[in-house]
């Protein structure tokens, strides 16, 4: 009997001591847990998502990151200037159109695209030929972003005045409807817009954006993350900026991946990538003066209600030690 005692005495012990040692490990992972970082990013289709899945460059995060997807450039920025997001990807002059109404953002990294994949479409059996033929027509693109710029860079190039068209502020979703249905003359956007409406509704290209954007997309924070996460959102540029560098040399496989988890067309996506040839940028001088530029034409556009300094917009530093040129 005492053996029997002194071996439950044992077994006693060693449930306490695994117990004890099971509710340390548990407070230990969620304290873990607890300190675990988390990017809250916005996304829009064909975007960074998939290509960090697809290049591998997801794996093995020292943080985790919170997706969410938007159809353009807008809503993305509205919910970094709610906190909603820490980071997003937006169009150079969508991003310069909030930042210049005060929202606690900045520019910290970006790509470059072919500005041939910034266009003005038609209908397959409109008169339109040209960019000439766009006096008097109603004109549709987003609001402070590429649309309404290429739209205005377009007429004042083809020597019509701003007023002698009809701006429809509209974002691409309510535009290609607008488009298909007639109501509207002519759509500005970007990819992978061209290409679907192009591959699928038959539409025409009559301009782009060659000469007259910089066609830069920028990777814009929160001052906020920029303050508290900011390991977090480093790591998460260096890593956009070697799976850009991975697709140049992978469209199918990155087209593949995004039509998954998009639901459009592969042929479209590839059809995009491969125009767009879509490269990382360091965020130096020349980017700030070309960009300032393109600030300073929206301006006389009366696309940024004022004069911006972009160098105060952009924070250089996550770029800075990248290696290559622009």
């Amino acid at each position: 009997m005492r053996i029997n005692s002194h071996r439950h005495s044992i077994t006693r012990r060693l449930a306490a001591s695994l117990l004890a040692a099971v509710v340390t490990l548990s407070t230990a992972a969620a304290s873990l847990a607890a300190d675990t970082v988390v990017l809250r990013v916005g996304d829009q289709k064909g975007g960074n998502r998939s290509l960090l899945e697809i290049s591998g460059y997801a794996k093995d995060l020292p943080y985790r990151i919170e997706w969410s997807e938007f159809p353009a450039a807008a809503p993305i920025l509205e919910a970094l200037n709610a906190g909603a997001l820490d980071v997003g990807y937006t169009g150079d002059l969508s991003f310069l159109s909030v930042y210049a109404a005060g929202a606690p953002i900045k520019a910290i990294g970006g790509t470059r695209s072919d500005a041939k994949t910034q266009a003005i479409l038609v209908r397959q059996d409109s008169p339109i030929k040209s960019a000439a033929d766009l006096k008097g027509k109603r004109l549709a693109g987003t609001r402070g972003g590429w649309g309404q710029f290429l739209i205005d860079a377009t007429l004042e190039k083809a020597e019509i005045k701003l007023v002698d068209a009809t701006f429809a502020p509209l974002g691409p979703v309510d535009a290609k409807i607008a488009l298909l249905a007639g109501s509207i003359d002519a759509w500005a956007v970007w990819e992978p817009y061209v290409s679907f409406a192009t591959l699928k509704d038959k539409a025409r290209v009559i301009a782009n954006g060659e000469g007259l954007t910089p066609t830069i997309t920028f990777i814009v924070a929160s001052d906020n993350a920029i303050a508290t996460k900011r390991a977090a959102v480093q790591d998460l540029v260096q890593r956009l900026n070697k799976a850009r560098l991975w697709s140049l040399d992978h469209l199918p496989q990155y087209a593949k991946s995004t039509a998954e988890l998009t639901k459009l067309p592969e042929d479209v996506l590839l059809s995009a990538y491969t125009a767009q040839r879509t490269s990382p940028i360091v965020i130096d001088e020349s980017v700030v003066k070309e960009v300032q530029a393109a600030s300073d034409r929206s301006t006389r556009y009366r696309i940024l209600p004022k004069k911006l300094d972009v160098g105060k917009a952009v924070d250089r530093s996550f770029t800075a030690a990248a290696a290559g040129s622009n």
